[in-house]
């Protein structure tokens, strides 16, 4: 199973905004500069984070994003399935747009099905908090000067 770089580029997004300061603000080009990926594709990272309520954007000329919520109530598995297109792991995945000739007869599906409900299970276990506690280590390779 592989994650798109968007739910990558969320889940550094989230971390990073977990490493500030409490209702400290910051802004799209400090993370993107920080990350070394583009502007455009956080932009649209942090849309959606704020759209699912994760992120507070604050406009103006003070304003900025931080954390919209204690990073102990964003739980993993729930920001990876908000972030995720699909997790069609194969074509028989995909009712609309298979075109598996084995596919009534194929044991694969249901071994695959089983193995990805068991991988989001896994990142259910876990919080934002729960990436963060070493917070002062992250800090020292997020905010080099």
């Amino acid at each position: 199973m592989r994650l798109t770089n968007y739910t990558d580029y969320s889940l550094r997004v989230l971390i990073y905004l977990a490493t500030i300061e409490k209702d400290q603000l910051t802004n799209i080009k400090e993370i993107a500069d920080t990350y070394q990926i583009s502007k455009n594709h956080l932009m649209k990272v942090i849309y959606q984070l704020g759209k699912n309520q994760y992120v507070e954007t604050i406009r103006g000329r003070n304003g900025g994003i931080r954390l919209a919520m204690s990073p102990k109530e964003i739980n993993i598995g729930e920001v990876v399935r908000k972030t995720e297109e699909d997790f069609h792991l194969v074509e028989c995945f995909d009712t609309n747009n298979n075109h598996c000739v084995i596919s009534p007869v194929c044991g694969l599906r249901h071994v695959l099905n089983k193995a990805l409900k068991a991988y989001l299970e896994v990142l259910d276990q876990y919080t934002l908090a729960d990436l963060t506690k070493n917070q002062a280590a992250l800090a020292d390779f997020l905010f080099k000067s």
